[in-house]
């Protein structure tokens, strides 16, 4: 023990000060902001805790840093336009906000897609899931201390965004998926790229597990951290691998399958601890089956046309190829002029005015990493919506934050926001 005769001054201890000096200092709690800038809230989050010393009392998140007003965009542009809005909500996934947009135009329309577009959406779909859960694994792991695992998953991810590249000209905010199929067919070349990945990942994705599933810092930090019951989470209306992972077996994929899901085997990973772990170990499970999905979707990828061949539909730009299979939309253009005026000027209504969707509504949802995510859609009849609402699963999903982190400590909400793995772009839509 220090040698207190030593000291500069006499240290006193609780039991050598007089009760009245020491009594009632812990009877009051701190209110600190974690966040918006913090590293470890994946996003301009705020969270406004209740401290009593290490130990959280209260959690209650501050959303709105990044409202980006995309439902009120939509409803002042046109049907297409509105995608190039929806899919930067998401950033982490936005296929999965271009399928649920178009898909909803397209019921309104009444109007089925080809299937060669159908099942390319699928495909790209799940590489997009597997490319997310890449982000949340690898950035998860870096706020936990795994830094290797940060570059690994980012390697892997890079991988895809290639492909997503080299299909759509764009690494991200695509714009591919179109009203009636895509913008454009998968170029030469895409789907060796699509088998090689196929050949690569699984062995990869056994890496990963290898790393952290018997890594005594990452079991320490996720096991038994964060638990929710099921019955909780339901009433929240928390979805997606949050949900899977204590016990519920609710994937819309399965429960209200879109796109033809239904056509395909894939298992839905289910765990009943509703720890941090469990949302792990649920993860790693859906990119195995989401390669499952891949694997399916190149091996019955159909020849033909990717978009409806109906001319009232379909913006001439987005076609590769003329009417007759060659040339590209200047000779389409060409061929409108020479075919009549009324084929003319319905191109130039296209173009300035946008298509007509008859009047009604719907509700079109489809399974993203984070859980359902749907659009209500509203049309009065013109060339644009009258209403554009989005449920998007990271707002949703964030009200069972306060109840993973209450009564535990400071550190472990780092481990339970990246459980959620909300991305604040969905969330201030």
């Amino acid at each position: 023990m220090r040698d207190q005769t030593s000291a500069p001054f006499p240290i006193e201890t609780a039991d050598d000060m007089p009760r009245e000096h020491y009594e009632g200092l812990r009877e009051e709690t701190m209110v600190i902001n974690m966040g918006p800038q913090h590293p470890s809230t994946h996003g301009v989050l705020r969270l406004v805790l209740e401290l009593d010393g290490e130990n959280v009392v209260s959690c209650r998140p501050v959303v709105g840093y990044l409202h980006t007003g995309i439902e009120k965009n939509c409803e002042w542009r046109s049907w297409q336009q509105g995608i190039a809005f929806v899919t930067r909500m998401d950033y982490l996934s936005p296929f999965f906000n271009e399928l649920a947009y178009v898909t909803a135009v397209e019921r309104l329309l009444g109007i089925e897609v080809p299937e060669r577009a159908r099942v390319i959406r699928v495909m790209l779909c799940e590489l997009n899931r597997i490319a997310s859960h890449l982000v949340w694994l690898a950035t998860t792991s870096l706020e936990l201390g795994a830094i290797s695992m940060m570059l690994y998953g980012f390697r892997e991810r890079e991988t895809i965004l290639d492909i997503f590249e080299l299909a759509s000209g764009l690494r991200m905010n695509h714009a591919y998926m179109r009203v009636g199929g895509l913008a454009m067919d998968l170029p030469e070349g895409a789907e060796d790229r699509v088998g090689d990945l196929l050949r690569i990942l699984p062995g990869r994705i056994h890496e990963y597990e290898d790393l952290l599933s018997a890594n005594p810092i990452w079991v320490e930090r996720t096991r038994g951290i964060g638990q929710v019951p099921k019955e909780r989470l339901l009433g929240l209306g928390v979805t997606g691998p949050v949900l899977r992972a204590s016990g519920v077996d609710y994937d819309m994929r399965r429960s209200n399958p879109y796109a033809g899901y239904e056509e395909y085997e894939f298992e839905v990973p289910v765990r009943t601890e509703g720890d941090c772990y469990a949302r792990f170990e649920v993860r790693i499970e859906e990119m195995k089956q989401s390669l499952r999905i891949v694997e399916q979707c190149l091996a019955r990828l159909p020849a033909g046309p990717v978009k409806i061949d109906d001319p009232k539909l379909r913006f001439p730009g987005d076609l590769a190829v003329g009417p007759d299979g060659i040339g590209n939309s200047e000779e389409y253009v060409k061929h409108i002029m020479e075919e009549s005026m009324e084929a003319l000027i319905n191109h130039f209504k296209l173009v300035t005015q946008g298509i007509r969707v008859p009047p009604g509504e719907v509700y079109e949802a489809v399974e993203s990493p984070r859980g359902e995510l749907g659009y209500y859609v509203v049309s009065d009849g013109t060339n644009r919506p009258y209403r554009v609402r989005v449920r998007d699963p990271s707002f949703v999903n964030l009200q069972g934050l306060p109840d993973m982190v209450t009564g535990r400590l400071v550190a472990d909400t780092v481990a339970c926001i990246a459980s959620v793995d909300p991305v604040m772009g969905g969330v201030d839509r």
